[in-house]
């Protein structure tokens, strides 16, 4: 199953994306986005809703994409959790996950443009996996956390790179408006399988910067979730983003900044290509 958020006639709503076209499923059930309805209704209550009914339109005749959870109560991003972008950046493994934090406004669908801010030229790509949770918990353990998945997407962690290092903190460069990327799709977990191996793949104006797998990620997507619920309850809706690999542009010779008129994809297997348009502010 492939979930998708959208506007459709000047309303946003979320749905499921078939062959047939969209179930658009915030209708039926009077609610716009997929957290709150994650929340009202349970990841298995929405798959049994969508399994039941037909297509409402095509997939053409949404009027934009919008980020897959457009509502997150919580977003979790990891960082340095591929060797070589830890090396690449000059740092040393750590024994825990590096946690930042995403805030919901600073989302974007996919087709939807990311933006160079008036600030700074330094837009850099950071190709990556996200993980939706489907059902809550605290102290999740590892063997369990992929019950507790909806499913995967791709992502775009889009980082302003001068601000970023303003301080030690992270946070200014990784918030900036419509500089993270979330779609184009939520595919169900079962469909993807709790042990396949994703290849991962960055390519800017269709030049392959980023190519990895999750194989390579120094902690896992149970480990993640198991260390991320230690400290807080996960709620239904809320996404952890699990680590780019190396090639980011920042550390390129000479660097690779994203600038108005560029294209680009993030592409993962079994979870297609998410896919923006750079544009200046």
């Amino acid at each position: 199953m492939k979930f998708i958020s959208f506007t459709h006639e000047d309303k946003d709503s979320f749905g499921l994306l078939t062959e047939q076209g969209v179930v658009d499923i915030g209708r039926r059930l009077n609610v716009s986005n997929l957290g709150e309805a994650l929340l009202r209704h349970g990841w298995d209550g929405l798959r049994n809703e969508a399994a039941r009914q037909a297509a409402d339109f095509s997939e053409e005749q949404i009027h934009a994409y919008r980020p897959v959870v457009a509502d997150p109560g919580k977003i979790f991003c990891v960082g340095l959790n591929y060797d070589e972008h830890v090396r690449e950046t000059n740092r040393q493994r750590t024994e825990r996950p590096t946690i930042f934090l995403r805030l919901a406004g600073s989302q974007i669908g996919h087709q939807q443009p990311m933006l160079v801010p008036r600030e700074s030229p330094r837009l850099d790509y950071e190709g990556e996996i996200a993980v939706v949770i489907g059902r809550g918990g605290r102290r999740i353990p590892e063997h369990k956390a992929i019950e507790h998945l909806a499913g995967y997407a791709c992502y775009n962690d889009g980082s302003v790179r001068d601000w970023q290092t303003h301080t030690s903190q992270w946070t200014p460069g990784k918030n900036f408006v419509a500089t993270g990327a979330f779609g184009p799709w939520l595919v169900d977990v079962d469909e993807v399988g709790a042990a396949e191996k994703l290849q991962i793949e960055t390519r800017l104006n269709g030049e392959v910067m980023q190519s990895a797998d999750t194989s390579m990620l120094i902690f896992s997507i149970p480990e993640l979730v198991a260390y991320v619920s230690t400290f807080i309850d996960l709620a239904p809706g809320d996404v952890i983003v699990t680590g780019t690999p190396g090639g980011v542009g920042a550390k390129r010779q000479p660097p690779v900044f994203m600038k108005h008129g560029d294209v680009v994809e993030v592409s993962v297997s079994k979870l297609g290509v998410l896919r923006n348009a750079v544009e200046a502010e």
